[in-house]
């Protein structure tokens, strides 16, 4: 954190004439200028953010379980990356890599080839965003194999771009009259052991029939799986689903790739999820907590998978912008020297103690995750989803000062998304009001 004026105080606080004036008059001129499918969740406009503290102009301070969905690891204004970025901005804003390289592009490959799961030669290709990095992965996978199918899981998110809104799994808001959707994608189940009773190996079978028998290896390009799924619900396979699905992948020539983009750098106590498995995918996608909130995006994987694609291949206007570049350098050298992954196991250690005490009331069914990445799901009597009851602790914690995200197929499910410099009063004062709301 920066201790300075713009630094807001780190406890929560609604104002009585909540949202405010400032807030309400924002919210008029956004009416009139901002295409409704973006509306917010919050009705308060943010002025400053630190710590684990979003802040606005009418007083408003709401402690942060979202991160900007998972992506101020390292803080919203942590010194070394403002730092990197200002730096970097002195020098030029921009050049494009495929015209006119610099440094900071190939110190970002290089640092991204040693960290990700796997002691094999790699490459990384910097792009802007999630759903472009999984839709490079993909256009990778496919020009190497010669194959055109994708498999993907159920309740999977992988972006909103055509093809990566075809992977994703959920209709509304995702998809809902936004087609027709890409080609040769198909879906197959997903360990989600609250539901399915199946060890990670009797998971993994059960998918692998299916995708045998509807798809057939020998058509498949990749298959696409987040190590823990985020938007669809922090779902956390059995054990051993994962390590089933990499070695039938190998076995049949399929490329894996791991969308690490919600789940890597350090959010669930290891620098990637793989690493819980131990499991090495082929190719590996970033993004969210990459570049300390600058947009940045990666693939990185096997030399020779990378290296398929002829020159100029791939890219674009805007990938591996310099000065994202230059904050992604010092965030993941922030990740390493705040030691985010002891962090983050810290975390996760107290939301268990705070959380933990709920599962004993019939409409908690689940507290799961790991890390900075955890989840309650919330259910009816009979087990059914419940997203009623969710929607209304949600908000009734929002009206409270504190800020946590509803996801899931079935919108049931509370994530909670720390950043992981959250002070450890604060992240407790926020969990607190989620079980006195949730025991409502």
């Amino acid at each position: 954190m920066i201790s300075d004026s713009y630094s807001p105080q780190q406890s929560r606080h609604v104002i009585d004439h909540f949202p405010g004036e400032e807030n309400t008059r924002l919210g008029e001129r956004r009416n009139n200028a901002v295409a409704r499918a973006l509306t917010p969740l919050l009705p308060i406009y943010a002025d400053v953010a630190d710590g684990g503290i979003i802040a606005d102009k009418d007083g408003n301070r709401f402690i942060d379980f979202a991160s900007g969905i998972a992506v101020t690891t390292v803080g919203a204004r942590n010194p070394k990356v403002i730092a990197a970025a200002k730096e970097a901005l002195d020098h030029f804003t921009h050049t494009n890599f495929s015209i006119t390289p610099y440094e900071s592009y190939v110190a970002v490959c290089e640092k991204l080839n040693e960290i990700t799961p796997g002691n094999h030669e790699k490459r990384s290709v910097l792009l802007n965003s999630g759903a472009e990095a999984v839709e490079n992965a993909v256009k990778i996978a496919r020009h190497y194999t010669r194959r055109p199918s994708v498999v993907v899981f159920d309740y999977a998110y992988h972006g909103r771009t055509n093809l990566t809104m075809t992977m994703t799994a959920k209709n509304i808001p995702y998809r809902n009259g936004f087609g027709p959707l890409a080609s040769n994608v198909f879906r197959t189940p997903m360990s989600y052991p609250l539901r399915d009773n199946l060890s990670g190996q009797e998971a993994a079978t059960k998918a692998i029939t299916m995708i045998d028998a509807g798809v057939g290896p020998e058509n498949i390009a990749c298959v696409v799986v987040e190590p823990i799924q985020g938007e669809g619900g922090f779902i956390e396979p059995a054990q051993g689903f994962l390590t089933a699905i990499n070695q039938w992948c190998q076995d049949n020539g399929i490329v894996f790739i791991a969308d690490e983009i919600q789940a890597g750098l350090c959010r669930t106590g290891h620098w990637f999820a793989c690493d819980y498995e131990d499991v090495v995918p082929d190719l590996v996608t970033t993004a969210k907590g990459l570049a300390g909130g600058m947009p940045l995006s990666a693939v990185t994987g096997r030399a020779e998978i990378m290296d398929s694609p002829i020159p100029s291949g791939l890219g674009g206007t805007y990938t591996g912008n310099p000065v994202a570049c230059a904050a992604a350098l010092a965030a993941l050298d922030q990740m390493a020297e705040l030691d985010l992954c002891s962090a983050a196991q810290r975390i996760d250690n107290i939301i268990t103690e705070e959380l933990s005490p709920l599962l004993e009331l019939d409409h908690v069914a689940e507290l799961r995750g790991r890390g900075a990445m955890k989840a309650l799901e919330f259910v009816h009597p009979d087990g059914a989803p419940d997203p009623e009851r969710t929607a209304k602790i949600a908000a009734a914690v929002r009206d409270r000062g504190v800020l946590a995200l509803v996801c899931g197929f079935y919108g049931n499910v509370i994530r909670m998304l720390p950043p992981l410099v959250i002070e450890e009063e604060l992240l407790r004062d926020g969990l607190q009001v989620i079980v006195e709301e949730a025991r409502k």
